[in-house]
């Protein structure tokens, strides 16, 4: 057993090396030398058959089929290794391009930068190819290929969009790219025996992991009623400061806050979608300030400064420029700089919606090119609107000046053909905007968590509770910041009309949400879950602020509309949550080592609690990771690609599975290295959410 154990180890050490090097190969030369040179290489497949065979010996001499739940969840590692194997060895993967009314019976496969051709049992036909957009813009909502299946003489229409894919005999086509001619390309993949495989072993393992939880003497059930009541200590020490911006004595000039109001009410075609101008007012401010007010002013103050009272806007200090040309960032100080010139030029501010003779609504600014069918006093009106507004504005003419901004609203909607937000969504938006809560809201959770925590060391080292106001003080304050970031999120939902879960803001609000649950649910029975919670969620919500603060709801990429994305983020954002539960749990440990050596029982109880932890965030993890390889072959047609968000994904599974197998293991019972392990293993959860993201790159990296 002992070197069948130390075989297991190597090979698993060997893997996760081999897999953060070719991360790292990809980054330098690209996906197709890395899938080449590492991923397809002979000696990987030959460490995961390895790893696969030592399992199995080790399923066999350990005899577990005396525990079904194991042998359910090992063996579906088994059948996933077998199915990836299989995609390997007996799979096709290409692409086709569809010209309308051509017949097409074959794709092109590349592979070790050759290319040759695989011929179809039938032929493809293109009748035409759409994009479809969000309504009243020219935002793309999805790509659309009209088809023909020709097959041993019958002929039969189909349809391939993104996330609806076409099926027959055993041949799948996603729909990939297009062209200016109307052609449409599509990604081929034929694999009869791996994908079946792989997902008997998908459903296998989610069987297996609910199994995990239900198993009366199972590892998880026993050292939940022996911790069960006992004090837990979770940990932190985050030493973070925050700079206050200097404010300047004297003020210029800016509509009332009630026109100002009155003018972000209105609409304008902004980002490929139409929405309040509001939110192109926060966001312009945002973009230049770094803050969604300034000097006490209001975004849409801020933009009407900018817009009516140029001259004494162009003399107030624009930190974000200046920050910039001093950091010698000169494309992203011109950058704001031309941002500013397309607002006073009126180009920024489409406001105006004409629909043309096919009922296709266009929206214009009062400087753009207008069309011919135009009539008179809409002419008239888009041209002298924003002139009568600024000599309003400069006059002091504000009830006048409030009358233009109601009607322009009233045009708007009557000439925009309902293609505007529905009020339910205008107003969520609208509100959404207002909630923008700064800097200041994350530097005050981590100060209230650092209190807390000195706090309960002082308790602890009296043997007693937390005390009592500051346990009310800290639940209430992250009860109110649950529901501030519930609110953000469906808020978000209900005017993006999609769930917030794709972008890093997004993610960040779900995983700070996330941690608040947790927290709340833990703080009755563990007394370090509160300041730990504080200052773990202080720490997101200042990375989150950081990538900037409530940016603006846009349109989803047709790829990413799909409901599996959503499980698939929420999952693994609960997952990394509990993950730095369990580091924090760790460094708690290391300190307590120090300051009382004698409490071995304290150290002991962490480690139990922490392996409580463990198992829910390494099933949601790898439930997380094959939801997203669901998705992806569903979107893609391939449901693994080794992009280095995938491959850092499965790093941190690996990582985080080895404390899981005590038993097998025996340094894991000690635990002092327990902890000081689940405190280095959080590195791979901090290089797969931000390493690959800034770093490593990849088609999973987002920065906004």
């Amino acid at each position: 057993m002992k070197p069948l154990r130390h075989l297991l180890s190597s090979l698993l050490i060997a893997l996760i090396v081999a897999m953060a090097a070719g991360s790292v190969v990809e980054k330098f030369h690209g996906n197709e030398y890395a899938l080449n040179h590492v991923y397809g290489s002979w000696w990987f497949v030959a460490l995961w058959a390895l790893l696969a065979i030592g399992m199995l010996v080790m399923m066999i001499t350990r005899k577990s089929w005396q525990r079904p739940v194991i042998c359910a969840l090992h063996s579906s590692v088994l059948l996933i290794l077998l199915g990836a194997l299989l995609t390997m060895t007996t799979g096709q993967h290409g692409e086709m391009t569809l010209a309308p009314g051509k017949p097409v019976s074959s794709f092109s496969i590349e592979k070790h930068g050759d290319t040759h051709d695989a011929r179809l049992p039938f032929s493809l036909t293109l009748d035409r190819f759409e994009v479809e957009t969000y309504p009243g813009t020219r935002t793309p909502m999805d790509f659309v290929s009209y088809l023909q299946i020709s097959d041993n003489g019958t002929v039969s229409d189909a349809k391939i969009s993104m996330n609806n894919i076409l099926k027959h005999r055993h041949y799948r086509f996603y729909q990939s790219d297009y062209d200016e001619e109307g052609n449409s390309v599509l990604s081929v993949a034929h694999d009869p025996w791996g994908v079946g495989v792989t997902y008997a072993g998908y459903i296998l393992l989610f069987i297996a992991l609910i199994g995990l939880f239900v198993e009366r003497n199972g590892q998880f059930r026993t050292l939940l009623r022996n911790t069960a009541g006992k004090a837990a200590a979770l940990l932190v020490l985050v030493t973070l400061c925050a700079a206050l911006p200097a404010r300047a004595a004297d003020k210029p000039s800016v509509l009332p806050r009630e026109s100002a109001d009155k003018m972000g009410q209105m609409y304008v075609m902004y980002k490929g979608r139409v929405c309040p101008l509001q939110t192109l007012a926060k966001d312009f401010t945002t973009k230049l300030y770094g803050s969604a007010r300034y000097k006490g002013y209001t975004p849409e103050q801020v933009f009407s400064g900018w817009l009516f009272y140029t001259d004494e806007w162009q003399n107030e200090p624009t930190p974000r420029i200046e920050r910039d040309l001093k950091r010698n960032k000169i494309r992203e100080a011109e950058e704001k700089k031309q941002i500013i010139n397309m607002l006073q030029n009126t180009q920024l501010l489409k406001t105006f919606p004409h629909a043309d003779s096919t009922g296709q609504v266009t929206w214009y600014s009062q400087n753009d090119e207008l069309p011919l069918d135009i009539p008179d006093d809409e002419y008239l009106f888009i041209r002298k609107q924003m002139s009568l507004c600024k000599e309003y504005a400069v006059t002091g003419n504000f009830d006048e000046l409030n009358e233009v901004f109601e009607k322009t609203k009233i045009y708007q909607e009557k000439h925009a053909l309902g293609q505007v937000q529905s009020k339910v969504q205008y107003r969520a938006e609208r509100l959404y905007n207002r909630l923008s809560a700064g800097r200041w809201l994350a530097m005050v959770t981590i100060t209230l968590g650092l209190i807390c925590f000195a706090m309960a060391l002082i308790c602890l080292g009296k043997g007693r509770k937390l005390y009592k106001p500051v346990r009310i003080i800290a639940i209430i304050w992250v009860s109110l910041l649950c529901l501030f970031l519930a609110a953000v999120f469906i808020l978000r939902w209900i005017a993006g009309g999609h769930v917030p879960m794709a972008g890093s803001f997004d993610s960040m609000n779900l995983l700070a949400l996330s941690i608040c649950i947790i927290t709340l649910l833990m703080s009755r029975k563990y007394e370090m879950a509160l300041p730990a919670g504080l200052m773990m969620i202080g720490f997101v919500l200042l990375v989150q602020m950081m990538g900037g603060s409530n940016p603006p709801i846009t349109h989803l990429m047709p790829v990413l509309s799909s409901p599996l994305l959503s499980l698939h983020v929420t999952v693994i954002m609960i997952a990394y949550a509990l993950l730095f539960f369990v580091m924090l749990n760790g460094i708690s440990a290391v300190i307590v080592r120090f300051t009382q050596p004698s409490n071995t029982q304290y150290l002991e109880r962490l480690r139990d609690i922490s392996t409580i932890m463990l198992y829910p965030a390494v099933a949601l993890l790898a439930a997380g990771i094959f939801i997203g390889a669901v998705w992806a072959n569903i979107s893609w047609g391939n449901y693994w690609s080794w992009d280095p968000k995938e491959v850092w994904a499965l790093i941190t599974l690996l990582v985080y599975t080895a404390p899981l197998h005590s038993s097998l293991w025996k340094s894991f019972q000690k635990p002092m290295f327990f902890h000081i392990y689940g405190i280095i293993a959080f590195l791979s959860v901090l290089i797969t959410y931000f390493g690959v993201n800034f770093l490593l790159g990849g088609m999973h990296s987002y920065n906004s």
